[in-house]
């Protein structure tokens, strides 16, 4: 139950009005995520380096993660969100300082630190709008379930037109002009969300300890090292492997401007089916999805299913030039797309049921540095495996890591 104490006055006002902030940022980070792939890719940079390009990024969110907990929970989740949203627009600023000439051994290094900013920022903005969901929230009739789908999905649909808008905007008008374009539009947001928040989220308490930030329940443990194994499996095919088969298949067709636009219009699309399924979640598995055992049954059965999708695709990748493998492709992947959103929804509501309003900031903030840890993973094998065995390695050690997540999922229902 939620402590009447810490709920906003209006909490429906609070709610749209972190949720709008947390669109903002989300529209950024997406765009921000293609312009950077696509742009370096086009410069001829390898895979293997342009996953060194957002392994900061990721370690970064463990570290926020980690901390943001008990930054939350001593100063405040306005004031966590709000900062999230400067740095965004400081990380923004500081990469249209990129120049073209530069050498790659300087390129890289500051595109990884600016990458890194804007990890801290992303994960600070994520964990103050999911937290506040628990507070906010209706406990009666799913109510949790509900809104805490809603606020994950439509964040995912507009990471998802993040994407296609990256990658127009690096067609339309270049890196520099489009990173600046959205520094200056995120910064208006923020001025507005600072000016018109309801009162009434938490203040912070000066007695929060960072020795409390590691959880000591083994519900939430467990749950977390699944929740890396998830992310693990999805950003080992999602961060370079697919982007990169994708952009090179349809180069060779039509050419390099219209190929940025169709990869960027694919993972907007998956993105934004994905985050579709994520809000509907609650509906597609029924009122019994609201109870944590039951919850946390069906993500394991859920999961089960994602690991043989990557597996399948990975076996008829073992051709790689035959022409049907990149419709195969896209079909499979928006069947991964789909399992995984059901995933992820179940994930994301059983972190809120499994934790307590008193330590939401701060288990919420540990649950996310796995995530976040399941990132990087992902990240640098995606680099790594499509380097040494293209596609077919990519798409094998993705569906290695959602087994993986299967055998932790499975453990949570031991400790129930």
């Amino acid at each position: 139950m939620t402590d009447n104490s810490t709920r906003a006055d209006n909490p429906l006002a609070a709610y749209i009005a972190v949720t709008a902030a947390y669109w903002a940022f989300m529209l950024t980070d997406g765009a921000l995520r293609m312009l950077v792939l696509l742009h370096f890719h086009h410069l001829g940079f390898s895979p293997i380096t342009l996953a060194w390009l957002f392994l900061l990024y990721e370690i970064a969110g463990m570290i926020t993660n980690l901390s943001a907990g008990w930054i939350a929970a001593r100063f405040g989740l306005t004031t966590t969100l709000y900062v999230g949203l400067g740095l965004q627009v400081v990380a923004l600023l500081a990469l249209s300082r990129l120049d073209p000439g530069w050498a790659i051994a300087l390129s890289v290094p500051f595109v990884m630190v600016v990458q890194g900013l804007s990890g801290v920022a992303k994960d600070l903005a994520k964990m103050s709008s999911k937290s506040a969901v628990k507070l906010l929230a209706p406990s009666a009739d799913g109510g949790l379930f509900r809104w805490v789908a809603a606020l994950t999905g439509s964040k995912n649909a507009v990471k998802g037109v993040g994407f296609f808008l990256g990658a127009g905007l690096l067609a339309l008008i270049g890196f520099k002009a489009s990173v600046i374009a959205m520094a200056g539009v995120l910064a208006l947001i923020l001025v507005a969300v600072m000016a018109f928040m309801p009162s009434g989220l938490p203040k912070g308490s000066k007695s929060a300890k960072f020795s409390q930030v590691l959880s000591k329940d083994p519900k939430i443990n467990r749950l977390s090292l699944a929740r890396m194994f998830l992310f693990g499996a999805r950003d080992t095919w999602f961060v370079v492997g697919i982007p990169i088969f994708f952009h090179s298949r349809i180069e060779e067709l039509i050419g390099t401007d219209s190929a940025f636009f169709i990869v960027g219009g694919f993972m907007a699309a998956w993105i934004i089916a994905y985050g579709a399924v994520q809000a509907a979640a609650p509906r597609l598995l029924g009122p019994a999805a609201h109870e944590g055992g039951e919850a946390t049954r069906l993500a394991v059965r859920w999961v089960g299913i994602l690991t043989f999708i990557p597996v399948a695709l990975g076996m008829a990748a073992l051709w790689p030039d035959a022409f049907w493998l990149l419709p195969v492709a896209i079909v499979v992947l928006l069947a991964f797309g789909f399992v995984f959103a059901i995933n992820s929804s179940l994930h994301s509501y059983l972190i809120l049921a499994f934790t307590k309003s008193e330590r939401v900031t701060m288990d919420v903030g540990f649950y996310y540095m796995s995530n976040a840890a399941g990132r990087l993973i992902g990240t640098l094998l995606s680099g790594i495996s499509y380097q040494i065995g293209g596609l077919a390695l990519c798409l094998l050690t993705a569906g290695a890591m959602a087994g993986a997540s299967w055998i932790a999922a499975r453990r949570i229902q031991a400790v129930l």
